[in-house]
């Protein structure tokens, strides 16, 4: 219906139709690069690319909405080649997702960057994380700005 709202509905998995799981399991192999097409995913979770892309834009699991699990991180970083590159490795390494990069243009030899990233599968505590981050070789300051 035009002008209607989205609404939202929290259901169990097993009183789902089989094509709405396996969409998500489709959805999981190509975002863990366990599937590199939307062809082999479909194909290895058994379900047609119709059915695939009528569902995918409409089912998430419940944990995408978890926002409590986003931070806002803001850092100076030294305005030398690769420093940026070693902080998202070192993100991607402790199993944060990069949402959102903010940087600013470099001035006096420190550039400021603001990274959102989605905590939820973090390997290690928050403190932790902030610590080896601020460690890093090139990152004079490490806070977090936001959650959420």
């Amino acid at each position: 219906m035009p002008g209607r709202e989205d609404v939202f509905y929290v259901i169990r998995e097993d009183i789902l139709p089989e094509a709405i799981v396996k969409t998500v399991e489709a959805k999981r192999l190509i975002e863990s690069n366990e599937a590199h097409t939307v062809h082999e995913a479909v194909e290895k979770v058994g379900l047609s690319r119709s059915a695939f892309y009528k569902y995918k834009d409409g089912i998430f699991p419940f944990n995408a909405f978890s926002q409590d699990k986003m931070i806002t991180v803001s850092m100076d970083l030294e305005h030398r080649s690769g420093i940026l590159s070693h902080v998202l490795k070192f993100v991607a390494e402790k199993g944060g997702n990069i949402l959102t990069i903010n940087q600013t243009i470099p001035l006096q030899g420190i550039a400021n960057v603001a990274l959102s990233i989605d905590t939820g599968n973090l390997l290690v505590s928050m403190s932790e994380f902030l610590e080896e981050l601020k460690a890093i070789n090139g990152v004079k300051m490490a806070l977090i700005i936001g959650r959420g």
